[in-house]
C-alpha cells in the first residue's frame, strides 16, 4: 500500500465537501451623502451641471405658439432700430486763417472747424465737428498771410457748409 500512496490522487478528490451559504439581507450602499459631498468638493462641475439643467428646462418651457394664446404675433426686435445708410465721405480742402495752427496738425487728427464772423459782434459758429485731417500740404505758398490749406475728410453735406463758410468768414480749427 505504500506504493498506492505515492501516486497522485484523481482530480477533484482533494476538494472539501460543499456546504450551504446562509441567507442574508442584501447590502445597501449609502452613496447619497457621498455624492453630495463630492459635488460640493467639485464646485465647477456642480455649477456647470446646474447651468445645463437650467438651460434645458428653459428650452423645454420656452415660448410656444404665441398666436394660439391670443397675445398676438411676436414683434421683431429690428423694428425699433432705424436702418442707417453709410455716409458718403469726401475730401474737402479748407483754408484756415492761422497758418501756424495748421503746422500743428498731422494726418489722422480730429478737429472742429469754427467759422468766425466778420461782424463787430464777433459771432463764431462750429461748422464741422470731429472731422479727420487727411492731409496737410507742405508747400511754401500754402502758409501765407491768407492762411494755410488743410484737407479734411467730411460728409458731403458738411463739405458744402465748409465751402460756404470759407467764402463768408475766416475759418479756424480746434483739436479734439
Amino acid at each position: 500500500m505504500s506504493q498506492l500512496s505515492s501516486f497522485p490522487r484523481p482530480l477533484g478528490t482533494d476538494v472539501p465537501g460543499t456546504c450551504q451559504v446562509p441567507h442574508f439581507a442584501p447590502v445597501r450602499v449609502r452613496g447619497g451623502r457621498y455624492q453630495l459631498r463630492r459635488l460640493v468638493r467639485y464646485r465647477r462641475r456642480a455649477v456647470a451641471a446646474g447651468l445645463a439643467v437650467t438651460a434645458a428646462a428653459l428650452v423645454a418651457a420656452g415660448p410656444r405658439d404665441v398666436a394660439a394664446r391670443g397675445a398676438g404675433p411676436p414683434r421683431p426686435v429690428v423694428d425699433s432700430v432705424r436702418e442707417r445708410r453709410p455716409v458718403e465721405m469726401v475730401t474737402a480742402p479748407v483754408r484756415i486763417a492761422d497758418g501756424a495752427t495748421v503746422r500743428l496738425l498731422r494726418p489722422g487728427d480730429r478737429v472742429d472747424v469754427v467759422a468766425a464772423g466778420q461782424s463787430a459782434a464777433g459771432d463764431a459758429r462750429v461748422v464741422a465737428r470731429g472731422v479727420r485731417v487727411t492731409k496737410v500740404p507742405e508747400s511754401p505758398d500754402s502758409v501765407s498771410e491768407g492762411g494755410a490749406l488743410v484737407v479734411l475728410s467730411v460728409p458731403r453735406r458738411t463739405a458744402a457748409r465748409l465751402a460756404g463758410a470759407g467764402v463768408t468768414s475766416r475759418l479756424a480749427v480746434t483739436l479734439c
